[in-house]
């Protein structure tokens, strides 16, 4: 399996991610005209945690985070604080400059690849599970919503829709991501994988 490198250039702090990501809900909460409680409704997520998350006291996990998203219409990398995509031939982005969402509770990781997000609909984002971690359900993604993973290192198990399928380093796997799915790291080893989400319109 491939080490990371501890010598990379300092990633963002946690408390600087969740200022970021607490923003970001802020702002799209008010400019969609919610207030907490209505959010709160539309995301299942307490009206408490959802102020936390706004002041950035408080970094949700993948759960949480993934229903705040869906309750307002955003996509993950959009709340994360992505770089916006920029014109050009060629565009782009340096390792240290990846947008990087890290659940407090479990250590999973969700790292922003794509050089220009949301170019042609899609996105590119690399994720680390740590062993024995499990995302959980996440709540299904809007109709047509595609995802595509191929496993760079460790064993990756899958749950959609109710079924389970087990994915080795170099195994890739395509989901209609419209229903509740979950990620999980079932060894002793860390897994990460590449994930192509693309958005048909």
């Amino acid at each position: 399996m491939t080490e990371r490198d501890d010598n990379a250039a300092e990633p963002p702090h946690d408390d600087e991610r969740a200022d970021v990501f607490g923003g970001n809900v802020r702002r799209r909460r008010e400019a969609a005209g919610l207030t907490l409680e209505q959010l709160s409704i539309r995301s299942s997520v307490s009206r408490a945690m959802l102020s936390k998350v706004e002041r950035g006291e408080k970094s949700p996990t993948i759960g949480v985070a993934s229903k705040i998203a869906q309750a307002l219409d955003a996509s993950l990398s959009d709340l994360i604080g992505g770089p916006a995509a920029a014109p050009g031939v060629a565009v782009v982005m340096r390792e240290n400059e990846r947008a990087v969402f890290r659940d407090p509770e479990t250590g999973f990781e969700r790292h922003m690849v794509s050089a220009a997000p949301g170019a042609a609909g899609a996105e590119m984002i690399v994720h680390y599970l740590p062993a024995q971690i499990s995302t959980g359900l996440l709540p299904a993604n809007p109709t047509g919503t595609e995802k595509q993973l191929m496993v760079l290192d460790g064993t990756l198990t899958v749950l959609i829709g109710g079924i389970t399928e087990t994915l080795n380093a170099g195994d890739s796997l395509f989901l209609q991501a419209d229903t509740a799915h979950g990620f999980a790291n079932h060894t002793g080893a860390p897994c990460r994988y590449i994930m192509f989400i693309s958005r048909r319109s």
